[in-house]
């Protein structure tokens, strides 16, 4: 009875809040620990950081190209070669009754003299085409879809529909370029979440190797605490919180490292895209890649924390 009594007391002082206590002591003596070597301890967290970084930086990358792509693919436009006979007055005509449709949002008509022109100054042939006899080019009606027509397959079946005018030779969408980039983004957003796999066990190896070296420095200290009797778990615990916050530092140095890559991409991409007429911008971190760098480098440094206490406090037997 008395031994049930002893036993019952030691669980009530093994309360939430004195387990809470225990371990806020123990993280902050780690993070101590870890401060009172700093250059040591900053040049391990960036060699984490820069693995942690790279990943996230190529996958920030891919969701910026898969946004211009849906952008392009979302304002998509159709071109209609009518045929050679149709005058500018039935391409006119045309254009209008093209117009008229619920799923269309804007047309223009370029004639065969605008047709001509433009191909003049753009081929750099002038001299060329002033040897023909005649404008050997056909009236061009280009058709942009509504807010309601999303996607090739979408713009695909518009044009199929136009191509069945009687004065229209020729619907055409210029989205295979389109598809490639999607089909590229996919292959690269598929490498880097094989190079995040392969950067993440690269984190685990630094982590565990720190932390191997560092219980082979404490070795005397471990030492002592089993002849004292102490439990593994008890000095496991500092470690596992060394290895924390390493993966919190690392972190916490990746996304520095994205968010000045970004700042100094802002400007050129920002031109680039004035020279298209476009105001598209570099998109920041997303909340979800945001949380999943700022948990997964934690994760990361316990977890290789764990692994090589695991393996080497074991060694360490005191005599």
């Amino acid at each position: 009875m008395a031994g049930r009594k002893k036993s019952s007391g030691f669980k009530r002082n093994r309360s939430p809040s004195t387990w809470l206590l225990r371990h806020a002591q123990m993280s902050l003596a780690s993070l101590g620990r870890l401060s009172r070597s700093p250059v040591s301890t900053l040049m391990t967290a960036a060699v984490i950081g820069i693995a942690l970084a790279l990943p996230s930086g190529l996958h920030l990358m891919v969701d910026n190209v898969r946004g211009i792509s849906s952008t392009w693919e979302g304002s998509a436009s159709i071109s209609l070669f009518l045929n050679e006979a149709v005058s500018n007055e039935q391409a006119e005509a045309v254009r209008a009754q093209v117009a008229q449709r619920g799923d269309v949002a804007e047309t223009r008509l370029i004639d065969r003299d605008k047709a001509l022109a433009e191909f003049r100054t753009l081929s750099g042939f002038g001299e060329a085409i002033e040897l023909l006899d005649s404008n050997p080019l056909p009236p061009v009606v280009i058709v942009r879809p509504s807010e309601n027509v999303q996607g090739t397959e979408a713009v695909g079946r518009m044009a199929d529909e136009l191509q069945a005018y009687r004065e229209i030779d020729i619907a055409q969408v210029d989205l295979q370029w389109v598809a490639r980039l999607t089909a590229i983004t996919g292959t690269i957003e598929r490498a880097v979440m094989i190079l995040a796999a392969l950067l993440g066990g690269a984190v685990l190896l630094i982590v565990g190797n720190t932390i191997r070296l560092e219980i082979q420095n404490r070795h005397s200290e471990i030492e002592i605490v089993k002849l004292v009797g102490g439990t593994d778990a008890f000095i496991r615990r500092p470690f596992l919180y060394e290895g924390l916050w390493y993966g919190l530092l690392g972190a916490t140095i990746a996304l520095l490292l994205v968010l000045i890559s970004l700042y100094l991409l802002a400007g050129p991409v920002q031109r680039l895209a004035g020279l298209y007429e476009s105001d598209f911008s570099l998109a920041l971190i997303d909340p979800l890649s945001l949380a999943g760098v700022l948990l997964g480098g934690p994760l990361l440094g316990l977890a290789g924390a764990w692994l090589a206490v695991g393996r080497h406090l074991a060694d360490v037997q005191p005599e």
